[in-house]
Parts: C-alpha cells; structure tokens; sequence
C-alpha cells in the first residue's frame, strides 16, 4: 500500500469516529436571558453571572438553574432542561449511515444531539405588592 493510501485510510478512519451531531452542531450552544424591565441581575446554578440582556455558553448536555432578580421586583427561578434536538437526533441518525457506533456514542457522550429548553429565557418582572 502507498503512503497515500495509509494517510486516506486513516483520515476515513478519523471521520468515521467522529459523530454526526458532534460535528454539525457543536457541545456547547448560546443561552440567552431577557427581562422585562432589563438589568436585572441572573445567577446560574453553575456558577456564571451577568446582567440582562445577556448571553451565556453553555454546553448543551447541562441543565441548570437561573435565578433572576432586581430591587423592587419579586425574584424568579427557572430551570433550563437539557433535551433531545430534532437537529440532534437527525445527527444521531445520520451516523447509522456513516459513524456507525462509534459516532453514536460520541454524539451521546457530548451532548451534541440536544438543546437547553427555554432558550431564550425570556421573563418579565412582576413588581413586589408593598
């Protein structure tokens, strides 16, 4: 066998493990968080901060919690599930045909066939009653 052929078969080989989702749609995904009125102040159960409207990296396999809050509004708490994409799980399917069990199992592994749901997390801020 040829140099080139050892290089094409082991680059094959390379995509071949790769999975479908993995590489179509990536491990991590932008979450977003909006509030009505904005600046108000977001903690995420895993540590992040920022001020509304704002936008977080989060990977996709991780659920959480978000805490919303600002002076003069009541608190809110929302949870933010990681769950199975139509995108996803056309990339599950797509390594039946090309990444085999391999793909399968990095696709799962990585969380690159779902999606955090609400995202966007959008709330609207409820005055405290005095």
């Amino acid at each position: 066998m040829s140099k080139f052929h050892h290089l094409f078969a082991a680059g094959a080989a390379m995509l071949l493990a790769q999975g479908c989702a993995t590489v179509t749609r990536g491990t991590t995904e932008a979450f977003v968080v909006d509030s009505e009125p904005v600046g108000a102040n977001v903690t995420l159960s895993t540590g992040e901060r920022c001020k509304t409207p704002c936008t977080l990296t989060k990977k996709r396999k991780d659920s959480f919690l978000v805490t919303i809050e600002l002076d003069g509004y009541e608190t809110v708490q929302a949870q933010v599930q990681s769950q199975v994409a139509g995108g996803g799980a056309a990339g599950m399917a797509g390594n039946v045909l090309v990444g085999g069990i391999i793909g399968m199992g990095v696709d799962a592994a990585s969380g690159a066939t779902k999606e955090l749901v609400p995202n966007p997390l959008r709330v609207k801020l409820v005055p405290v009653q005095r």
